[in-house]
């Protein structure tokens, strides 16, 4: 079968993709995938399970796009479904402050100065709660790995596309965790 399952060949001893990750989580983001979880099994999946059946009992389904759409989505919300319990199954959620709270540890927040006195705050997460927009990056991201037991003041250098950059760690803190 050629094409549509065709794929590049990598080497999987070079591949970052095969890469280990970490399977750590902040008792917050936990609790926000087990919400989404919840969402999709009680309220997405009965909807367009619904939906499904209604434009099944019209007749032929060959041609009938609102029973092809709902079921594609459904079989997403399935498949989400699936990779969200096998996920939490796997994930450790780290809901204690480290001992040494000085030093950049999981879910530290960290305010680095690069060498044009630009400042920037970043939260070091699991992979599963990475998102820009608020500067929250992976464990095992390149920045996040060299940030890791450094205190303040402590210059680390890491490899950008643009060439090598230095920082200045200015600041640790941590966010006290929820209690629940």
């Amino acid at each position: 079968m050629k094409g549509r399952n065709m794929t590049r060949w990598r080497d999987p001893a070079k591949d970052p993709r095969q890469e280990p990750k970490s399977h750590l989580i902040t008792a917050e983001g936990a609790e926000r995938l087990r919400g989404i979880l919840d969402h999709l099994s009680r309220v997405k999946r009965p909807a367009l399970s619904a939906k499904v059946g209604e434009a099944a009992a019209l007749g032929d389904r060959s041609e009938n796009a609102d029973y092809t759409y709902n079921k594609k989505e459904l079989n997403r919300v399935i498949a989400r479904i699936r990779y969200l319990t096998k996920r939490l199954d796997e994930l450790q959620v780290v809901d204690r402050l480290p001992a040494d709270t000085s030093r950049v540890y999981f879910g530290a927040f960290v305010t680095l100065e690069d060498d044009d006195g630009e400042a920037m705050t970043l939260r070091i997460v699991g992979h599963d709660e990475t998102d820009t927009a608020k500067r929250w990056i992976s464990i095992d991201a390149p920045l996040a790995k060299a940030l890791l037991g450094k205190e303040e003041d402590d210059e680390v250098t890491v490899a950008a596309p643009g060439g090598e950059t230095t920082y200045l760690i200015t600041e640790i803190r941590y966010r006290e965790p929820s209690a629940k």
